[in-house]
């Protein structure tokens, strides 16, 4: 496995996910200036708002994932299911580069109860 061009894309991830962070932070900083004119527009603001702390979130866990990838890289364990120790495929890792499981693992997991 090409362990150097998936290193890569993890990276490329994070670079984008670093800059659109620092965006929604400078974004959400400005907010904080505009003026309030009616219920309306705070209405809107609060909703802005909270749409961007989703986004903000879901950045961060993506983040944390790419982080636990790179480190399994560098122990050279990226790339094998964490339930059945089996190769994910490349395919799966080209559409999710941080994956932990394999399809069929990824499948039994998601139909536990939680």
């Amino acid at each position: 496995m090409d362990t150097a061009y998936f290193k890569e894309l993890l990276l490329e991830r994070k670079r984008q996910i670093l800059k659109n962070l620092h965006a929604t932070i400078s974004e959400m900083e400005s907010l904080k200036e505009v003026e309030v004119n009616d219920d309306g527009d705070y209405a809107s603001l609060c909703t802005d708002n909270m749409i961007e702390h989703a986004i903000q979130s879901q950045q961060l866990k993506e983040l944390e994932e790419i982080e636990y990838a790179l480190k399994k890289i560098e122990k050279g364990e990226y790339g094998i299911c964490e339930m059945c120790g089996e190769p994910i495929k490349p395919l799966r890792l080209k559409i999710k580069p941080y994956a932990k499981y394999c399809i069929v693992c990824r499948e039994i997991i998601e139909k536990e109860p939680k």
